[in-house]
C-alpha cells in the first residue's frame, strides 16, 4: 500500500474514532468529562497532523 494511501486510511479511522466519542458525548446530554474532552482535542490534533502531511505530498 502506498504511503499516501496508509495516511489516508489513517486519517479515517482518526476521524471516525473522534466522531464516535463526539456522538457518545452528545448522547449523554451533559458536558463531557475533561479526559473525553482531552481524547477529542488529541485526536484533532493527530488528524490536523496526517492532514498536514497529505497536502506536503500533494
Amino acid at each position: 500500500m502506498p504511503k499516501n494511501a496508509k495516511l489516508v486510511a489513517l486519517r479515517g479511522r482518526l476521524v471516525e474514532a473522534q466522531e464516535k466519542l463526539l456522538m457518545q458525548a452528545a448522547d449523554a446530554g451533559a458536558l463531557p468529562s475533561d479526559k473525553q474532552l482531552a481524547k477529542i482535542a488529541d485526536l484533532e490534533a493527530a488528524i490536523a497532523a496526517v492532514e498536514h502531511m497529505l497536502d506536503d505530498k500533494a
